[in-house]
C-alpha cells in the first residue's frame, strides 16, 4: 500500500527530502503562494507548526505557481518573504505543480486518494491541505477557504491516533 511517507520532494535550498524522515508523525500538506488573497494563512500554518510540532505535527508549504501567477519568485525570493513577512520556520519545497501532467508524484498521489467537493480531483486555488495520519494515509481534504486554525480538532484526533 503507498502512503504519503514513500514519497520526497526537494526543499528551497535544493536538497532532497524523503518524507520517510516523518514516519509516524502527521502531515499538513499545503500548496502555499505568496501574492494570494489566502497568503495571510500562512501565520495560522505557522502556529500550528509551532504547537504542534513538539507533539508529531509537521507542516510542509509547497509553493504553487498555477493559480494566478501567485508565486512567480524563485527559491530566495520564496524563502525571504515567508520569513521576514510571516516568520515561516516549517519545511518549504522547491516550487511545484499540483495539477497537470507535470503534477508532482505527491500530489498527484494526495488527490486520486482525497477527492474535493463534488468528487473533483483537481486543486482548485492556492492554499489546499492535505491531512496525513501517522499511518502516512490522507485523513482529510480541506479548501483554501478553511482557515488553518479550523483543522484544530482533526490535528488533535490525528495526533492523538
Amino acid at each position: 500500500m503507498t502512503t504519503a511517507f514513500d514519497f520526497s520532494f526537494v526543499d528551497l535550498a535544493g536538497e532532497p527530502q524523503a518524507l520517510e524522515q516523518y514516519q509516524g508523525q502527521v502531515l499538513l500538506l499545503v500548496n502555499v503562494a505568496s501574492k494570494c488573497g489566502f497568503t495571510p494563512q500562512y501565520e495560522g500554518l505557522e502556529a500550528l507548526w509551532r504547537e504542534f510540532g513538539p507533539r508529531g505535527l509537521v507542516v510542509i508549504g509547497f509553493p504553487c505557481d498555477q493559480f494566478g501567477h501567485q508565486e512567480p519568485g524563485d527559491a530566495e525570493e520564496i524563502r525571504a518573504f515567508c520569513s521576514l513577512t510571516y516568520a515561516v520556520d516549517f519545511p518549504l519545497s522547491e516550487k511545484v505543480e499540483v495539477n497537470g501532467e507535470g503534477a508532482h508524484p505527491l500530489w498527484q498521489w494526495l488527490k486520486a486518494e482525497k477527492s474535493g467537493v463534488l468528487g473533483t480531483r483537481g486543486i482548485k486555488w492556492n492554499f489546499s491541505k492535505f491531512l496525513i495520519g501517522r499511518d502516512g494515509q490522507v485523513l482529510q481534504r480541506y479548501a483554501p477557504t478553511d482557515k488553518p486554525e479550523s483543522l484544530r480538532g482533526d490535528i488533535e484526533a490525528a495526533l492523538a491516533g
